[in-house]
């Protein structure tokens, strides 16, 4: 896939999924301004970007924070073709969990880092798309947990529904702005190495369930390069009729029991 000259806003580029997507991004092609937190992750991802791409720290539940980096890019090279929002992650420390034990701290604060995040980074690049004259593409971070619940190991309710939610909006933003030529889809990922899982990685029970849950490529935890070939194909020219889908790159998760 070609992205040549396409100029790509990341909100949560500057470590796992979000780095991962661009310098696969970078590769094609693209130029990239990426958001993240923590100056020591923005520095590595500026180095690891060199002069294609601009790195902003910010807090992407912060508004305003998504149009800085939008008018980073725009100020770098003069326009910006398209949004990938990876930022969010779990909300366990804060109080997410089963329904029962589930606090109102962990329920707002999962939602803002998941949902009120994509929200503020959608209407930034809706905006500025149509301030440009209309074009342009987005790409949501959803998880299979929002249609393929697994209890006994990933029970955060409000994160479930936070990822669920975003499939509704995308779909509906889809749905509005086709006539304006914009685009917005979802990959929505299985379990994937990244900071986010380590819960998950270092227990072994998970991971024998992941053997069977995820059977692709002989039964593996996820990769970030793994959802880069979706990513891509979303935010480039070839997938220019491609508008309100949701992707799954869960190495069989969403069709598969899992043995215990």
């Amino acid at each position: 896939m070609n992205l040549a000259d396409k100029r790509i806003v990341i909100i949560g580029g500057t470590s796992g999924l979000g780095l991962a997507g661009a310098l696969a991004l970078k590769a094609r092609g693209a130029r990239v301004a990426a958001l993240g937190l923590g100056a020591d992750a923005c520095e590595a991802a500026a180095r690891a970007l060199g002069a294609d791409g601009v790195v902003l720290e910010g807090d992407a539940t912060e508004e305003g924070a998504p149009e800085r980096v939008i008018e980073a890019c725009r100020g770098a090279w003069g326009g910006c073709d398209g949004l990938y929002h990876v930022a969010g992650g779990s909300g366990r420390a804060h109080g997410d969990g089963p329904l029962h034990e589930l606090t109102l701290d962990g329920w707002r604060k999962t939602l803002d880092l998941n949902l009120t995040s994509v929200m503020l980074s959608n209407r930034a690049a809706a905006r500025t798309f149509l301030a440009q004259g209309g074009g342009g593409a987005i790409v949501n971070m959803g998880s299979v947990l929002a249609s393929a619940p697994s209890p006994k190991h990933f029970s955060t309710h409000a994160y479930a529904a936070a990822k669920a939610a975003i499939g509704g909006f995308s779909r509906a933003l889809a749905a509005y702005y086709a006539k304006d030529g914009v685009r917005v889809n979802v990959v929505s990922p299985g379990l994937v190495d990244t900071p986010m899982a380590q819960r998950a990685v270092h227990n072994a029970d998970i991971m024998r369930f992941i053997k069977t849950k995820q059977p692709l490529d002989g039964g593996r935890i996820g990769e970030p390069a793994d959802l880069n070939g979706a990513v891509c194909l979303l935010l480039s020219d070839e997938g220019r009729f491609i508008t309100g889908q949701e992707i799954r790159v869960d190495g069989g998760w969403s069709v598969s029991e899992g043995q215990y």
